[in-house]
Order: structure tokens, then C-alpha cells, then sequence
């Protein structure tokens, strides 16, 4: 455990867990290359604290992250972690979140080209693949604000409001979910979405487009799917045991 956090009361068990899992969280988002160096931000909520959620310490490269390394903040900005740093435009964009879904346990944002490059369109991702059909009904989007602003804090909870997968204009992706694997498997899925939205684009002819009655039975089965404690459960359990298998040692 970092000298930090040996200066704090015991972590609850429930909080190490959560801990464990998003540190987990950090060394997959590395494994499948959606990492922009330090820049990009991963957080959960505290189980039992609402008002306080993890995040990675400002700094560290996604695959040294651990779970006792996590810095813990509150929603007013308060660094509950003696030492610790955080990305104020992390913390802008997830308090925002949390604030105005109190149904979110995880948040996560990408910068990835494939994110990013559907994020310069003003309506950039079409019901044109099967992989975007398991997140169009639910994406919004978001204007581009100032960063680290308060006003920004409270536009993007009002655009969360609206669904949790997120295309920030001009910027990347965001999704959040009731549970870790829950928000990766949007992510996951809304990632998959953009990269085969821009390569349909440098084709020399229109994609076809998914027939209205079949986006409509799609979203009708991911609205029920979406929200599942299971959902996208396997997948993670499977990432887990890749990152484990190939070293990573974030347990501690």
C-alpha cells in the first residue's frame, strides 16, 4: 500500500474492492490502446459515499496504477488522499456526471483517434453496423466547453442526463454506468462504433443503412440489456484474466 494511504484508516472492504477493480479498469483501458499518455481519466464511486468517488493519481501511466494508489475526492473537489494529485478537467467532467446521475457508479472518458475523429461531426455516428445499434439509442452530445469550468461541470450533467454514451464534440468519448463492466462494455462498444463509422467514411460509396424496424427492435432489446448487473460481465472477467496473464500487478 502506498505511504499515503497507510496514513489513513483502514479502507472499508467494499472500497478496497471498488479499488482493486478500477485500478483493474486502468491496466485494461492500457491493454486496448485507448490510453492518450496520463491524459485520459477512469473513476468509480465510493460504495456507501455517494458524494466521494476514485480516481487515478495524476501522473501515473495507466499500467502502474494500483488500487492503493487511487486518490479519493469528494464531489466539491476535496482531496481526501494526503499527497495525491488529479486532473482538474477529470475531476470537472466526473463530478458533473455524478452530480446529475446519482444512478452512475463509473465514469469513463477516452481520447482514442476513432473516438475523437467521430467527435469533429456534428452528428457523426449512423445506424450502419451491427455494433452501433448496441449504443446509438443512447448517444447524446455534448457541445464543447471551456475545461476545468464550472459551467462546464453543469452542461455536461445536463447533457448526461440524456444517456450515458457520450460523444463530446471536439474532444472524445465518455459513457457511465451502474457498474464498472457495465460502463466498459459501452465504451467498448461505442469505440467499436466510431472506428467503423470512419472507415465507412473514406469509402467511395454510401454504407447501407440498417432498416428503421430493425434499429427500433435493437434498442428496444439494448434498453432491457443496458442496464443489467450482468451485462457486459463475461467480457470484463476475461480482460481481467488477459492483463493478469500479461503481469499486471494492481492489487495492492
Amino acid at each position: 500500500m502506498s505511504a499515503a494511504l497507510q496514513l489513513q484508516p483502514e479502507i472499508p472492504d467494499a472500497e478496497w474492492r471498488t479499488r482493486c477493480d478500477l485500478a483493474a479498469l486502468y491496466h485494461v483501458v492500457h491493454y486496448l490502446g485507448w490510453t492518450d499518455l496520463i491524459n485520459t481519466h477512469m473513476t468509480a464511486r465510493v460504495p456507501g459515499e455517494p458524494d466521494h468517488f476514485l480516481i487515478n493519481n495524476y501522473g501515473e501511466m495507466f499500467d502502474e496504477i494500483t488500487a492503493s494508489s487511487l486518490v479519493k475526492m469528494d464531489l466539491d473537489g476535496s482531496v481526501l488522499s494526503p499527497g495525491a494529485a488529479f486532473n482538474p478537467a477529470g475531476f470537472t467532467i466526473h463530478s458533473g456526471v455524478y452530480k446529475a446521475r446519482p444512478d452512475a457508479n463509473c465514469v469513463l472518458h477516452t481520447h482514442t483517434r476513432a473516438g475523437a475523429g467521430v467527435s469533429l461531426l456534428r452528428r457523426g455516428l449512423r445506424p450502419i453496423s451491427q455494433d452501433s445499434l448496441h449504443v446509438i439509442d443512447d448517444v447524446v452530445y455534448h457541445e464543447y466547453g471551456v475545461p476545468a469550468s464550472a459551467e462546464e461541470c453543469e452542461a455536461l450533467g445536463r447533457s448526461c442526463a440524456a444517456g450515458s454514451c457520450v460523444v463530446l464534440l471536439n474532444h472524445g468519448l465518455l459513457t457511465l454506468g451502474q457498474t464498472i463492466h457495465g460502463a466498459l462494455m459501452r465504451l467498448y462498444m461505442l469505440e467499436r462504433a466510431c472506428e467503423l463509422e470512419l472507415l465507412a467514411r473514406q469509402m467511395d460509396e454510401p454504407p447501407v443503412v440498417i432498416d428503421i424496424s430493425v434499429q427500433r427492435k435493437a434498442a428496444e432489446r439494448m434498453r432491457k440489456l443496458r442496464p443489467a448487473p450482468e451485462y457486459g460481465l463475461n467480457e470484463w472477467k476475461g480482460l481481467v484474466r488477459t492483463v493478469e496473464r500479461k503481469g499486471a500487478d494492481f492489487r495492492r
